[in-house]
């Protein structure tokens, strides 16, 4: 399977990407969709929340 290639790399969270990261991690979204509703890394939003204090839910 070819490595998934983000176009968006290492490009700022503009305010709204932040209030949708915010608005998901407290809905209880998983990791995988909140990147992929964000087109960021899941890595990417792993920082993002652990900067901004959030809970992601697990996918258990």
């Amino acid at each position: 399977m070819a490595e998934k290639r983000f176009e968006r790399h290492k490009q700022a969270w503009t305010s709204d990407e932040i209030q949708k990261l915010h608005r998901l991690a407290q809905k209880g979204v998983p990791l995988k969709q909140i990147a992929k509703a964000l087109t960021r890394s899941e890595e990417s939003v792993k920082k993002r929340a652990k900067a901004d204090k959030l809970k992601i839910a697990k996918l258990h």
